[in-house]
């Protein structure tokens, strides 16, 4: 599976990305992980709050930071 973490490079983003990391860490898989910073791309991706939270181009958060239960939760289902 292919996680996209869309955002800026502010705190939240990095913070997500952080959460994702660990997310895919503990449950032992071996996703990959992509930050998205450009705004075209990330316009492309239908979300408008940031930071967002997409694997496999579906959008699975957007404007807020799931916590690593919620996206390890989030993920599990793929």
């Amino acid at each position: 599976m292919v996680i996209k973490i869309l955002g800026t490079g502010c705190p939240n983003c990095k913070k997500l990305e952080a959460n994702a990391i660990e997310a895919v860490k503990q449950l032992n898989r071996k996703d990959k992980i992509i930050k998205i910073t450009d705004i075209k791309e990330i316009m492309d991706c239908g979300v408008m709050s940031l930071p967002a939270l997409v694997a496999d181009e579906k959008v699975l958060s957007y404007g807020i930071i799931p916590s690593v239960e919620d996206i390890k939760k989030m993920i599990a289902n793929f």
